[in-house]
């Protein structure tokens, strides 16, 4: 008999995206017995979740990745400074004020001498403006470097297994899978960069002449790259989902009965790190736009799976993703690493929680794989994926609330 072939498609989201990638990769591991995020069939990651796919498609296994990008406790060159991502573009900057000059001289002649509108001349000086305003080369480097160890490489040819990193040729619109035959002779590192390179926060990059940006801009995830390798199961991760503000999640539910309880105790209660929205309208532009981006892409990434399971019905398609009523994954800055800790530990304690929920779905469909959904290791409410910080007398008095809670609902059911 056969080996199961599996595979995983990691989707994009920024910073906020590869932190929860990691949270819910260490939780998944950790409770399906045989999975091996370092030995899928193949990978195919998009924008952030290029980076992580590169990564585990090297050896590195989510656990290193979470030392590296989340605690910052590995050696380096594995151990990732956020700073790499916030330097700003300065080449792009020279390059787009020498042009500077010339264009203002064509503008007042249009103007002055040719009678052109103003307007005209104004829209003409928008090509002084920078494609990017932070540059992702030093993160490259860096990249360059830790692929360069022992037992890792920067070569998709010298891969053990399949990866795919998707971007969007700029000039064309192309989607372009570096790593597939054509495109593999491109290093993995300058890959990741292409595909997670956003516009408008980081110019597009240049190879082999061409200019590369975002994968996502195609599609969410590319997944038939791998479906048509004839994979027993996918697993897929995608990092954004539009919030459902009219919903409470049964997280919340808990953390206001444990309110309501402390509050009958005499207990100080501790308050949320994100109070619940009610109405996205009132959080201004950024809300709106955040949730109009979120919906655009999760429907495109909705529409993609059900026609994955009509093209490749012997494939079992399994997605993770965040709960929609969740406000704290919501709330968090897409491109802020500051919270990392918190927010990866939030998807860790998500993702364990997802499992619980879905066991009796879920199960069946991993043992056709050849895995085991470990009911005992998720029963744990102990599990952490990060140390636990000193607790509070008021942070303990909750979690003892909590855990009655917990004890209580299981003698209801």
């Amino acid at each position: 008999m056969s080996q199961p072939k599996i595979g995983l498609a990691l989707a994009g989201g920024g910073p906020l995206g590869a932190i929860y990638e990691v949270g819910a990769l260490c939780a998944l591991e950790e409770a399906v017995d045989g999975l091996d995020f370092t030995a899928c069939d193949g990978y195919i990651g998009v924008s952030a979740g290029g980076f992580i796919a590169a990564g585990l498609a090297n050896g590195m296994t989510p656990r290193q990745l979470c030392a590296a990008f989340i605690e910052n406790t590995a050696e380096a060159p594995d151990r990732f400074d956020p700073a790499e991502l916030l330097q700003p573009a300065w080449a792009e900057f020279g390059e787009r004020l020498r042009l500077l000059p010339g264009l203002l001289a064509d503008a007042a002649r249009e103007v002055l001498l040719e009678g052109r509108s103003v307007l005209g001349a104004i829209e003409r000086l928008g090509r002084v403006l920078p494609t990017g305003l932070l540059s992702s080369e030093r993160f490259g480097e860096a990249l360059t470097q830790v692929f360069a160890l022992p037992g890792r490489t920067n070569d998709f040819r010298e891969l053990k297994h399949r990866l795919v990193l998707v971007a969007t040729d700029l000039d064309s619109g192309d989607a372009i899978p570096f790593g597939t035959e054509g495109w593999d002779h491109v290093p993995i590192s300058q890959a990741v960069q292409a595909s997670a390179a956003l516009p408008g926060l980081f110019p597009p990059v240049e190879i082999d002449g061409r200019h590369y940006v975002d994968g996502a801009l195609k599609k969410t995830l590319h997944a038939s790259v791998l479906l048509d390798r004839g994979l027993d199961l996918l697993i897929c991760l995608n990092p954004l989902v539009p919030y459902e503000s009219n919903r409470m999640s049964p997280r919340d539910a808990r953390s206001r009965r444990a309110k309501k309880l402390a509050s009958k105790l005499g207990r100080p209660a501790v308050k949320a790190l994100q109070p619940r929205i009610h109405r996205l309208v009132d959080g201004g532009l950024p809300l709106v736009l955040s949730q109009t981006f979120r919906s655009l892409i999760h429907s495109r990434l909705a529409l993609g799976l059900k026609g994955y399971e009509l093209t490749h019905p012997q494939t079992d398609i399994l997605l993770f993703e965040p709960d929609p009523r969740d406000a704290e994954l919501f709330m968090a800055n897409t491109f802020s690493y500051r919270q990392r800790r918190h927010l990866a530990e939030h998807a860790y304690q998500a993702t364990r929680e997802l499992l619980r929920e879905r066991a009796a779905v879920l199960k069946p469909q991993f043992e056709r794989a050849g895995l085991t959904l470990r009911e005992d290791v998720l029963a744990s409410r102990e599990a952490r994926l990060l140390p636990a910080p000193q607790e509070t007398r008021i942070e303990q008095a909750l979690r003892e609330l909590r855990s009655s809670l917990t004890v209580l609902e299981a003698r209801a059911r």
